[in-house]
């Protein structure tokens, strides 16, 4: 009955339905509670060797037990004290018993709780950064496939100048890598908290060094670097600013506003069966109509990024309200909105990297469309060709506008095709240049430097940005659900 327990109560989907094991593990109390016991073996360390009466026996006990976690000792620990790490303080004592009387000497709650969000935070960051560079390096291939077929372009969502699939791809692109540079500079910008103590005045350990200053900023630096970090903050509260939490999750709620246009874009393009996202074999598009094929991942990733983009509200409200030193409102409030800002962005990410791997496109559904339009583009060229032949502009414009409206309500009034070429051919006042429509209607010529703009912007801006994830890019991705 054990295993139908879990069935009795919500589970967030985020991680039961479709976060991937690294980013699960990454917010798990396992790895959370483990990192704590890290860091007072670490503290211990380096408070031992700046002159402190620790002994090697007390550490290699504490590090022989760091992974042995008691989770229902600890749960029943909190019950009674009301306070999470005073609960695994003295879990931590329990099956170190002779390591007790040093374990988190000198430091508060915030030692174990804020170093570890910001080691939480950076690892998360090293989970997204090569899936960000995988969807990059899947859509850059893309649009260098494609960077010359021409199709509409839309503004407004009405028919406009043609460009090409593969500059499309650039404008997602562009955005992608601007995101790229975001969670990097986010990334890079994290410090440590640090050895602070309750105010951030490190009195705590100032008393323990007896006075001596140099050995309380050693004592800081030894764990910062132990941890991995490079710098710490040099001046905090009981925590470090919150303001680093709206600095992390502005660059994934940008992520999100990215993913989401791009899969709007995309939705878009399915209704006119121009493009197509990935569609299994056995799927199913709907349950009443089988001859569905719903894009159901770019509909996946457009709920979860507003999921994404809404949570940047919590950051940006916590960091407005922390009082002075610090107000423990931050702390229900980011169990929720760091982890999940992270699970979201890991989601959408594998997600597009399964929808860019498999985009379908179909060129003569784009072709046909352009037809549809074309003539109607077109008309200005007609009237240069006319003038180059010793036509007058004047007249030439007022019979292009009257074949035009003509033709217009063929479409729009009798649901019938765009017949203003054949209104041009039929009119004797266009034989000086009917040898030429053909070419001067080739969509080939409409697209401007449409290929070449993919060219260089993939050669300079993207391509680069990939480097350093070269040996993380052949992983695929086959989505569960």
């Amino acid at each position: 009955m054990e295993g139908a327990d879990e069935f009795m109560k919500y589970r967030s989907p985020l991680v039961s339905r479709y976060a991937s094991k690294e980013m699960a593990y990454n917010f798990s109390d396992r790895k959370k509670f483990t990192t704590w016991r890290k860091l007072w073996i670490y503290l211990a360390k380096a408070e031992k060797a700046l002159g402190l009466p620790i002994a090697d026996s007390q550490i290699a006990e504490m590090e022989s037990r760091a992974d042995d976690i008691d989770f229902a000792m600890a749960a029943e620990e909190e019950r009674k004290l009301r306070h999470d790490v005073m609960a695994h303080v003295h879990t931590f004592a329990h099956c170190c018993p002779g390591a007790a009387p040093i374990i988190h000497l000198g430091a508060t709650s915030c030692y174990v709780g804020d170093n570890t969000d910001l080691i939480m935070l950076r690892d998360g960051f090293d989970v997204l950064l090569p899936k960000l560079a995988r969807v990059i390096d899947r859509l850059s291939n893309f649009a260098e496939k494609y960077a010359d077929l021409p199709t509409l372009g839309f503004t407004h969502y009405q028919p406009a100048q043609l460009t090409t699939v593969g500059k499309r791809a650039c404008l997602w692109l562009q955005d992608l890598a601007m995101d790229m540079r975001n969670l990097q500079r986010a990334r890079d910008d994290l410090r440590f908290r640090g050895v602070k103590g309750t105010t951030g005045t490190q009195a705590s350990f100032l008393q323990l060094f007896q006075g001596d200053h140099d050995k309380v900023e050693e004592l800081d630096r030894m764990v910062t670097e132990m941890a991995g970090f490079k710098k710490a903050y040099l001046v905090t509260g009981q925590t470090y600013s919150r303001k680093v939490d709206v600095d992390s999750l502005s660059s994934l709620a940008s992520l999100g506003a990215t993913v989401h246009k791009i899969c709007t874009d995309i939705r878009l393009l399915a209704n006119l069966k121009e493009i197509e996202e990935p569609f299994e074999k056995e799927q199913i598009g709907s349950s009443a109509m089988p001859y569905k094929r719903n894009p159901m991942r770019a509909e996946r990733c457009c709920s979860l990024a507003r999921h994404l983009v809404a949570l940047m509200a919590d950051p940006l409200q916590t960091a407005s309200v922390q009082w002075l030193e610090r107000t423990l409102d931050d702390s229900a409030n980011r169990r929720i909105s760091l982890p999940e800002s992270f699970l979201t962005a890991d989601i959408i990410l594998s997600t597009l990297q399964n929808i860019t791997e498999g985009l379908v496109v179909y060129p003569k559904v784009i072709e046909r469309h352009i037809r549809h339009e074309l003539p109607f583009m077109a008309t200005e060229n007609i009237i240069m060709a006319m003038v180059k032949a010793g036509g007058n502009r004047q007249d030439c414009h007022e019979k292009i506008r009257v074949l035009s409206q003509e033709a217009a309500a063929v479409v729009k009034q009798e649901g019938g095709d765009n017949d203003l070429l054949a209104r041009v051919q039929r009119d004797p006042y266009f034989a000086p240049i009917l040898g030429q429509l053909d070419a001067l209607l080739d969509p080939k010529t409409f697209i401007g430097r449409a290929p070449q703009q993919v060219t260089r912007f993939l050669a300079e801006e993207v391509r680069p940005l990939l480097e350093p994830y070269k040996a993380k890019m052949d992983v695929k991705i086959e989505l569960e659900l």
